[in-house]
Order: C-alpha cells, then structure tokens, then sequence
C-alpha cells in the first residue's frame, strides 16, 4: 500500500446539489465518502463522476487533482481518455449513417473498402458492418494490437487494415467471442467512405456539436482547451508514475475509433441522456434525435453471446451477457443492463446504464485502479437495485490483495538472472541480426556493452535490454518500465543449427493481453 493521500487530494469540485439525495439510499454526502474512500484504499488521484436519473442530471463532480502532488482539482469539464467506451460513439456514427440510407448492418464491407482481407477469402467476403463491431472475427483475443501500442506505435490505418490478412485464425468466423480493437479501426474508416469526413470530424460535426457537447474530442484537442486535462498515472514498482508517454491529448491517435476519445464526466452525462432517450436527448429538448429508436435497439440488441462466470452468478443473478454494437449486455439482479469498460494506460472509464431505471452513470480514473473503477460503479448501480448491499470497497481490496500475491510469486519465480548461461558454442553475437514477422514489420537485435539488445524498428517504444534466461532464451526488459509489458523472447534454430527467427510471449501473466506477443513469429532476414 502507498503513503495514503493527502486531505488536498480528496478535495471536491462539484455542481452545486446541496443534500438533495442521490437515490433512496446514497445522499450526496454518503457517494462523496464512498469515492473518497476508494480513492484512499487504491491510491487514485482524481476522479470524475456522473449519475443521470429520469432524464435529471443529479451528480455531476469531480475528486481529487489532476496529476498526483499538483494542486490542480478534478472538476465535471476536466478531460480523460475514455479508451474503449469509445466504441459506442462509432457505433452511433454508423448507426446515423444507416438511419441516412447510406448503408445497412448487413452490407458487406469489401463493398465499400474493396482491399479489406482477413486471412480466409470466404470469410473477408462474408463480413458484415455489424461483424466489425461484434468480437466475433474468429481472431485471437487483442489481434494485432501491437500495432496500435504502446502509442505511437508507427501504423497507419491503411497499414493496419492491409495487415489483417497476415493474422492467423484462432476460432471459427462468428463462432466465438474474441475482444478485438483493429476492426473498430476499420469501421472508423468506413466514414470518410460514405461521409467524405474523417471519423474524427464525423463524431465531433454529427454527434458532439448537436448534443452541445463542447469538452468532449475525437481529434486533438485545440491548445486552447489544454488546461484541465487528468494526467495519467501507475503504480509502478511501488510508486505513484506518470506516464508520460500517455500525455497524448494533442496528437492525432491511429487507434481513435477503437479508443481515442477525449471527455468531461459533464458531457458524458449528456450522451447518457441521449442513449437513454433512444436516440432522443431530453436534457435539452430542443435539440433533434441523433439516431432513430430502430437503431438504438439494434446497438443494444444481443449480437454476440459471452460465458457468464459463476462470479456473475453468485453477485449479480447473472444469466446471460452479450456485446451488441459498442455496448456489453448483461441481466444484473432481473434488470438490463448496458454498459462498457474503457483501459489506457493510467485512464480508466466505466459506463453503465439500467434503461428500465432509466439510470446512468459514468466514472472516469486517472489511474489503473481497476479494483477501484469495479468497487464504485457496483456500488452506486446496485444502490438503486433491490440488491444485496454489500461493501465493494473491501470485496475489492481482497482480489486486489490476491492479484499482487500471484504477480509477486510470478515475478519471483521468472526473475532473470545474469547467472544462468547461454548454451555452450553459442556467443551472443550468433544471436545478433535483423528480423522480420509479416504484420508487425523488422526487429534489431544487437550486440552492446551490457549485452544483447531489443528494438522494434516500428514500434519504436519497444526497445530494451535482453537478460538471459535460459538456453537460446531472454526476457526483454523494456526501457520504458511504465509499459509494464517484458517479454519472452525465444530463438529457434535451422536444420544447420544456425539462428534463424524467434517467437515471443509475454514474460508473466499479469503482463496486459494487449501485448499480443504470441501472435508474432520472427524470421532471420540478414
């Protein structure tokens, strides 16, 4: 555990609500403590927080600061990263499109960008809108998402979509759920198609300008708007970091449809408003309908069937979840409900809403305090639920507690050590030489003072000095330690015994799936 925060940090900036209750069993008073106290057990500096209620807004605030030791104070219009909840907003962007007869969810998508291609001709040519947004390609979990981080990673978007032919199969087309990030990409770039504007100023002309929405970027944000952004931050080697190759708020980002949103809790709550309207805002009804009822039932309609665990059971009453377009279904307690996580490197977001308590409720994070983000949200959705009530905080801090027992083993257990040595007859040098795998393009391995070294010639953040392991084996250490992504890497042999390419994996099991190393197979180009 860190040194608990300071009383500056669990300051308040907040829209005037008095004592008014939040619900029938949360006052104002009773969520501030709730937040201020996750924020104390999982070291957060900043949080934003939002809840919509009958189409009311009745919490809107911000917590803590913005970077940790600043003196700068979170409040409703400072800017996170939202990372994945983006995807709702590109669903929506193709939903307009549809409502404007420009395409259907079941038009193909060779049929509006003819050089599409997965690795199976059948399959790229029976692909549908709706399958770019539904995880259920048949690749692998997090595909190709080395091209995309750590940003920037060095792919364009026509790189990225020419690349998915050289990702193999992991299961059947439409017959399981696989999480993806690139083909979100790839719905991203049907706008500019039919539109003539990029997905960014599609969003930012078709969605955000009519709701009003004027701290929320899907593009850089103007330098003008610069002055209120959450800093990310980690929890590396013990210590509160930030990291700050995710101070990105000003460049353009490849990975924008998949997760490039930039947002205020205040202007969230509007687009809550509007998906719990239906396409309709009500917060301001002068304002027209953003997408018809059909196509809200349709992003919120069961597309692809995910496992229910029997935690879900056992807390929630679960029986089924599903991913519709841009949105994870799930019954919670006899209620809908509709929602989505968002993770990037120090920023975490988490949206809910239960439409038949026409509820909604956004949290933002400048911090990877993934037990934090669980911990509120279960609280304050479960609060308006005839739910068993019970303390998310300590359940939270317990799983916490047993994640960081098994990564210490782990680490323990898989530590490098200079002691082990390479395999008789084979110097470092022989391992020295330009590689090459097909998607993600040329690795160098060299030879320096301190031995052999890593770097990506692509992806330029992946460098880093390679500790022997074992045999023909090393663990990258990479040189940026907030990435917290050491690999695994291990050199194979031809039939002269001769280096001739090497795979790759991750170096422990709490390294991020996005890290799809396992994905990758290195040939010896000189």
């Amino acid at each position: 555990m860190l040194k608990k925060l300071s009383p500056l940090l669990l300051m308040t900036c907040a829209v005037a609500n008095g004592a008014e209750p939040v619900n029938n069993v949360m006052s104002v008073k009773q969520v501030d403590s709730l937040v201020s106290r996750a924020m104390d057990t999982f070291d957060v500096p900043g949080i934003g927080l939002g809840i919509i209620k009958d189409g009311k807004i009745v919490l809107s605030k911000g917590y803590g600061v913005t970077q940790f030791n600043q003196r700068q104070l979170v409040n409703q219009d400072t800017l996170f990263k939202i990372a994945s909840t983006t995807k709702a907003f590109t669903a929506a962007a193709l939903a307009i499109l549809v409502d404007q007869g420009k395409l259907s969810w079941d038009t193909k998508v060779v049929s509006i960008i003819p050089e599409f291609a997965l690795n199976d001709p059948w399959v790229s040519a029976s692909f549908t809108i709706s399958d770019l947004l539904t995880h259920r390609s048949g690749l692998a979990r997090f595909a190709g998402d080395l091209m995309l981080w750590p940003e920037p990673a060095g792919f364009s978007r026509n790189e990225i979509i020419n690349n998915l032919k050289h990702l193999k199969s992991a299961s059947n087309f439409r017959s399981e759920y696989a999480y993806d990030n690139l083909l979100y990409i790839v719905a991203g770039e049907l706008v500019p198609k039919l539109s003539g504007l990029s997905w960014e100023h599609f969003v930012e002309q078709h969605i955000f300008s009519p709701l009003g929405m004027t701290r929320c970027f899907a593009g850089p944000v103007p330098a003008s708007e610069m002055q209120n952004n959450a800093q990310p931050h980690g929890v590396i080697d013990g210590q509160m970091t930030v990291i700050k190759r995710n101070q990105t708020y000003d460049k353009d980002s490849v990975m924008a449809a998949a997760g490039g949103i930039k947002c205020s809790v205040s202007d969230l709550l509007v687009w809550l408003d509007t998906q719990l309207g239906k396409g309709k805002p009500r917060l301001d009804s002068s304002v027209d309908r953003l997408f018809s009822n059909e196509q809200s039932d349709k992003m919120w309609q069961p597309h692809t069937l995910l496992p229910v665990s029997k935690r879900a059971k056992a807390q929630d009453n679960t029986n089924f979840k599903a991913y519709g377009l841009g949105w994870r279904l799930a019954d919670v307690h006899g209620y809908k409900s509709v929602s989505h996580t968002g993770t990037l490197s120090g920023h975490l977001a988490y949206i809910t809403m239960i439409p038949e308590l026409d509820l909604g409720v956004v949290l933002l994070l400048n911090q990877n305090a993934y037990y934090a983000r669980s911990a509120i949200m279960q609280t304050l959705v479960k609060s308006y639920m005839a739910a068993p009530q019970l303390d998310w905080i300590s359940i939270n801090q317990d799983r916490q507690q047993e994640k960081r027992a098994s990564a210490k083993a782990d680490n323990t257990r898989d530590k490098p050590s200079d002691a082990i040595k390479v395999a008789a007859g084979r110097p470092l040098s022989s391992y020295v030489g330009l590689y090459n795998d097909s998607w993600f393009g040329q690795v160098q391995i060299s030879l320096t003072g301190d031995g052999l070294y890593f770097q990506s010639l692509k992806s330029r953040r992946l460098r880093g000095k390679m500790a022997v392991r074992q045999a023909d084996e090393f663990i990258v250490l990479f040189d940026d330690r907030t990435l917290e992504a050491d690999a695994i890497v291990s050199f194979n042999q031809d039939a002269g015994k001769k280096i001739s390419g090497f795979s790759m994996d991750r170096a422990y099991e709490w390294v991020d799936l996005s890290f799809d190393y396992v994905d990758l197979a290195f040939t010896r180009s000189k």
